[in-house]
């Protein structure tokens, strides 16, 4: 059994329960098959060699429609437990998966690319229905029914038990031989459709941009060609699968035929008993037949378990961040209260050959507002994301109150921040759903509260269903400026006591600019805020001016005490509406 088998087997519980089920039901299958075979060659030996009447063999009869119920029942039993233990997988994976990226990586996945993991975790792991709900009960029969009916076999007529231990073992090695190319052409299919769906996405995603620089009908021609790809790709997987299918077949009318003559010569020269040889030639097919429906399902089931070597790829990525245990009891400090501090602090990337920060020092004093500014690349962003536990340090340790960040949940202490970046993300859903993001228990008072603040009541009042209006992919679409204010409300209604702010105003119009420069001031006041700016007017409120550059603070400008004027004329610009 491959490791990717193994690790699948392992997922859950509740799989290797439904396995066990179908390894059962696998078991008593075969012996059904091989009861059934014997019952059936009696009742044709008695009718048709003894003379014997129709009520002579009724009870026999009633056994064989016994067993064909019992093995209908248990072909379904092993079904549905492989289809339930399917279901959880799937979604175990897919749990897994989403946890992984959201909570042990949520400052990025690196290099991966979006489309084709959301290909890989919707569709791929679709297909591990097939895995666990065809092909595992059929490796179950394929293991029990062959040995059972040379157990069986080989008493009652050596010569054909021979054949059987001959014959048997050459389809499975064949099958190993074959799933070698199989499995490989699997995963370049997997990998082929990855692209494709990643590179519709990027494409999707970035139309206005290719249209209004005319290269439109030029990503048309790549889709076509990695479409061409994904299909080649395709056509070389079936065409594995049907030469698989034909040689399998092959083999198993081969040893069927083999035994049918020499028992056929027997039967005519009266070296065998008419009963057993009638058994023995029902029972050859029931033992190719498994393994060669094995083979079919295994290429049936190659897509779902290359998908899951690509999702346990991207599990196996180490963390970017670690959460601290909950049962620790450190209570989770509060910048309001205490001054955040970073001791040393130094980050890299695998990819990266030169440190995104190096040596950091830095304290930050509760309600204190601070601008970075410096060079694309000189850590802004990588300092913002270490602040907000999206990003674990390589090197020293950042503290509030003296706590030790690493030791506090790391739920707990995103719970006080509020972060705007350039471009929030909406989901396609309603404003309020959006909204709740923020806060999940709020009320229709808080959030109507928290558009005002973000000067966004105007906006969700022109909208024909309000907050119940859909927005986003699929619904009525929004504008930068939108976007940013309904982000803005998702602050207000945080009531953070940490706010981030990442060029919020980059790619504004200058009124809207203007309208969200004024609901930042009524954010930020008395919250100890951490700007990245390129806006003058931005920079100008802050009290304080850190300059990075090659991932070092080189300058530390104090501009206004904390509380100053800048924050005064905030308070009072506040009070006046």
């Amino acid at each position: 059994m491959k490791a990717v088998d193994r690790r699948l087997l392992r997922t859950t519980g509740a799989a290797r329960r439904h396995l066990a089920v179908t390894v059962l039901a696998g078991a008593a299958a075969a012996v059904l098959v091989v009861a059934g075979a014997a019952i059936l060659a009696r009742v044709v030996a008695d009718v048709f060699q003894r003379g014997a009447d129709l009520s002579d063999v009724a009870p026999l009869l009633v056994a064989l429609a016994v067993i064909a119920l019992a093995r209908g029942a248990l072909s379904w039993a092993s079904e549905v437990s492989a289809g339930r233990g399917a279901a959880s997988v799937m979604s175990s994976l897919r749990r897994q998966l989403v946890e992984h990226v959201l909570r042990r990586r949520p400052s990025g996945l690196g290099g991966e690319r979006r489309g084709e993991l959301a290909s890989v975790a919707v569709q791929g792991v679709d297909h591990l229905e097939t895995y666990y709900a065809k092909y595992l009960p059929q490796v179950a029969l394929a293991a029990f029914v062959p040995f059972i009916v040379l157990v069986w076999v080989m008493p009652v007529d050596l010569t054909s038990g021979l054949t059987l231990l001959i014959t048997l073992p050459l389809i499975p090695l064949f099958m190993i031989l074959i799933g070698f190319t199989a499995g490989a052409r699997a995963r370049r299919r997997a990998k082929a459709l990855g692209v494709l769906a990643a590179h519709y996405l990027d494409v999707v995603r970035g139309l206005p941009t290719l249209r209004s620089h005319a290269r439109a009908g030029a990503q048309a021609e790549t889709i076509a060609r990695v479409s061409d790809r994904y299909r080649a790709e395709t056509m070389g997987t079936l065409r594995i699968a049907f030469l698989s299918a034909l040689f399998l077949e092959l083999f198993a009318m081969l040893g069927t035929a083999l035994i049918a003559v020499t028992i056929g010569v027997r039967l005519v020269e009266g070296g065998m008993a008419f009963e057993a040889g009638l058994a023995v030639l029902i029972l050859a097919p029931e033992a190719y037949g498994p393994l060669r429906a094995l083979g079919a399902q295994y290429h049936a089931s190659a897509d779902g378990t290359a998908a899951a070597e690509r999702i346990f790829e991207v599990l196996d990525a180490p963390a970017t961040v670690t959460s601290a245990a909950p049962d620790r009891g450190v209570p989770v400090p509060s910048p309001a209260e205490a001054p955040i501090e970073l001791h040393g602090i130094g980050v890299s990337y695998p990819d990266r050959p030169q440190p995104a920060l190096t040596d950091v020092g830095l304290v930050l004093k509760p309600g204190e507002r601070v601008a970075l500014v410096g060079p694309s690349g000189s850590g802004k962003t990588t300092l913002t994301m270490v602040l907000m536990r999206l990003l674990d340090p390589s090197a020293g340790r950042v503290s509030c109150g003296g706590v030790d960040l690493l030791d506090v949940p790391v739920e707990g202490w995103r719970r006080q921040v509020a972060w705007l970046p350039q471009r929030p993300t909406i989901l396609a859903d309603t404003v309020a759903a959006n909204l709740l993001i923020a806060k999940p228990d709020a009320s229709r008072a808080e959030l109507y509260d928290a558009l005002s603040a973000a000067s966004a009541d105007e906006l969700v009042a022109s909208l024909p269903r309000g907050l119940e209006t859909t927005v986003g992919d699929g619904g009525r679409p929004l504008s930068s400026g939108e976007r940013q204010r309904m982000a803005l409300a998702r602050a207000f209604l945080r009531d953070a006591t940490f706010v981030v702010l990442d060029e919020p105003t980059a790619n504004l119009d200058p009124e809207t600019a203007t309208q969200v420069d004024e609901a930042l001031e009524r954010l930020t006041v008395g919250v100890t805020t951490v700007a990245i700016v390129h806006r003058p007017s931005l920079a100008r409120r802050a009290e304080r001016l850190l300059t990075l550059d090659g991932g070092r603070i080189v300058r530390d400008e104090r501009r206004l005490p904390i509380g100053g004027s800048a924050a005064q004329a905030a308070l009072a610009a506040a009070a006046s509406r």
